[in-house]
């Protein structure tokens, strides 16, 4: 993903080590005075499971330097499994200023369902999502006086998950000790709501993230919210993935260019139980790391850098992402581009434009992205039977998947590079509403349609981001309201010119009514860049 906030191109990354094994995939045959190359299945496993075995694996070609990322033996030997307990982290669930004020708010970590929402007093309370009278959905709930109602039967809760009030109840009962609900703690840091996902073990503010560039004077960034249709660790892969840009990216903002795809030079500086750092440059820049990217338990990460003006003074860019699993071939990202050292681009055009070009970016991104997803469960094995990672693009890929390998076994699934769990619950499927409101909400779904917000579709633009965003949503009803204004102006202002005798006066009304035209024409425009998913040229119909 590009970020659009410098003067100088900055291109944000996503890769993870393997050492490398030297391999090469071409068998040559000679056919009719021509040689083809082929690639078999057959030839690919070789190559894998020697790569996978520490050994070369070479053709008649001399010269070759090692290109392919895979640990020795000896190095799979010193890879250690440490503990892990996923419900001992905190989870990124929300940016704070999109918090509803007024509705409950239905999210989840894995394959727990949570309900988040402000009280009374604007305090920010998290619940299991489950009312325990009969389970229902408190996410589907309401607010009343600041207290959380379930709609099913009107239990209200409060403050630490206390039931306050069963209407069913005669006057003289207590309510039961046992009718309450767990409880979450969350803490708002930084403009993100944190929780932490145990009810056993009190929560560690020193695993709370941190982001320095953050917390700098004047600090400017653009932020946004948006749920995605593949694994959370997919997304962590293609946000540490530098060499993709150039080519899925190319020419959607101002720094991808595909001519500018080209080996990267990597280097890993740290490496923890708790994640990984390094460095990574172009190769052709002389492999000088100037960009700097950290990746930290159980889903944050950042690329920074260090850039000095031309008056001397030392600026600083951070392009933050907090990635959450929201279940099985499903994540929430926030990410956050910011810089002490705004472009003049960025101080002239909208939020709701830098939102929308992001939402184009991850459609670019969706296609291979959840194929891949769809790849990784059916073949049901570890990376390492599967990737063939690059030394000079997919370092911090194998970086990460090596350290899910140590971890792994402390999440509800994972796949590393040489170890996978696959999950053990179901996947969780919301059905549409059935018949004429399913139809219509299936025609108009990124309008916000009839049905459409009791039928989800996380592959439109819609409800990916702006159900997510209150300043978009607020952009489009203001848009919605304008096109309908301008659209009735331009009625009347035809009919008028229809009705008048004078030349002059139906000039002035018809022009009148065409500007009218044209601006309700903008509107729906921003609307449509705001809503409608992108498609690439090549694969319109």
């Amino acid at each position: 993903m590009a970020a659009p906030f410098l003067s100088s191109p900055l291109q944000l990354t996503s890769t993870s080590p393997i050492l490398f094994t030297k391999v090469t995939h071409t068998n040559q045959i000679q056919l009719n005075q021509r040689t083809t190359t082929t690639c078999t299945s057959n030839k690919l496993r070789l190559h894998r499971r020697s790569a996978a075995a520490g050994t070369a694996v070479t053709d008649q070609t001399e010269g070759r330097e090692e290109v392919l990322l895979n640990p020795s033996p000896e190095e799979e030997k010193r890879e250690e499994v440490v503990d892990y307990d996923w419900t001992e982290e905190w989870y990124p669930l929300y940016l704070t200023r999109d918090v509803p004020d007024d509705s409950p708010l239905g999210l989840t970590v894995f394959d727990r369902q949570i309900v988040l929402y402000r009280d009374g007093e604007g305090t920010l309370r998290c619940y299991e999502d489950r009312c325990p009278h009969r389970l229902a959905k408190l996410s589907e709930g309401q607010l009343i006086d600041g207290r959380l109602e379930c709609l099913y039967h009107g239990w209200q809760f409060e403050g630490d998950g206390k039931c306050v009030k069963i209407p069913q109840l005669p006057a003289s009962a207590k309510i039961p000790k046992v009718a309450c609900v767990k409880t979450y703690e969350v803490k708002d840091s930084q403009g993100v709501v944190w929780v932490w996902m145990s009810t056993k073990t009190p929560p560690d503010t020193e695993k709370l993230p941190w982001f320095e560039n953050f917390a700098r004077p004047g600090f400017y960034d653009i932020s946004g919210v948006h749920e995605l249709p593949y694994d959370h660790s997919i997304l962590l892969e293609n946000l540490m993935d530098p060499a993709h840009v150039p080519i899925s990216h190319d020419r959607t903002d101002f720094t991808a260019k595909r001519e500018d795809a080209q080996p990267l030079v990597f280097e890993v500086t740290e490496r923890t139980n708790r994640g990984f750092a390094g460095t990574w440059g172009r190769e052709k820049e002389g492999g000088k790391g100037s960009n700097l990217l950290r990746f930290s338990a159980p889903c944050v990460l950042q690329n920074n850098r260090e850039f000095e003006g031309k008056d001397g003074v030392k600026n600083y860019f951070s392009g933050l992402f907090l990635c959450r699993p929201t279940g099985q071939g499903k994540s929430m990202l926030i990410v956050r581009f910011g810089v002490t050292k705004r472009s003049p681009l960025v101080q002239v055009l909208p939020l709701w434009f830098w939102h929308q070009n992001a939402c184009k970016v991850f459609e670019q991104d969706m296609g291979f992205l959840s194929s891949q997803n769809e790849v990784l469960m059916k073949e049901k094995v570890p990376t390492k039977e599967l990737y063939l990672n690059l030394k000079s693009s997919d370092t911090w890929v194998a970086e990460y998947r090596k350290w899910m390998d140590k971890v792994g076994h402390g999440m509800p699934y994972h796949f590393g590079h040489r170890t996978i769990s696959l999950p053990k619950v179901p996947p969780v499927v919301e059905h549409a509403p059935a018949g004429l409101i399913a139809g219509l909400s299936a025609s108009y779904p990124a309008k916000g349609g009839i049905g459409t917000m009791q039928a989800p579709n996380l592959a439109n633009r819609y409800f990916r981001h702006v159900i997510h965003c209150r300043s978009c949503s607020k952009v489009i009803k203001s848009f919605e309201l304008w096109k309908n204004i301008l659209s009735g102006t331009a009625v009347a202002l035809t009919a008028l010119a229809i009705l008048v005798v004078s030349r002059q006066w139906k000039a002035v009304l018809l022009g009148s009514a065409a500007l009218s035209s044209a601006a309700a024409y903008a509107c729906l425009r921003a609307i449509q860049m705001n809503t409608n998913n992108f498609i690439r040229a090549h694969r319109r119909l």
